[in-house]
């Protein structure tokens, strides 16, 4: 599933990056600690989080993560921008808590599959 899907299918608010819609999501992970998400999460994942500060970015560099989805309806910080659109880094942003983003991107994912 190409990222554009995800993005249109979950109502999501692109802030950073919308030309890399085309980049293939590979399933998704939610977390708050990013140790957590550096452990665990897979390159091409979709990482919803409620954390908003610049560090985000910086894990999904280095996880080459698909995008970061803020819940809850959280704005990114300036800095995070910044850092995001620095770092090519695709940031959007939702209404719907993270237990429901993710139980539709893994329902999204259980279709596709």
């Amino acid at each position: 599933m190409k990222l554009n899907e995800v993005i249109e299918r979950l109502g999501l608010a692109v802030c950073t990056h919308p030309e890399k819609g085309d980049v293939d999501v590979t399933g998704g992970y939610a977390g708050d600690l990013l140790s957590d998400v550096i452990a665990n999460s897979q390159a091409g994942n979709v990482w919803v989080t409620i954390q908003v500060h610049p560090n985000i970015a910086a894990v999904a560099v280095l996880k080459d993560l698909a995008a970061v989805v803020l819940a809850n309806g959280r704005q990114p910080q300036d800095d995070t921008m910044q850092k995001a659109q620095q770092q090519g880094v695709t940031l959007a942003t939702s209404r719907l808590p993270a237990f429901e983003l993710i139980g539709k991107l893994h329902d999204m994912m259980k279709d596709e599959g």
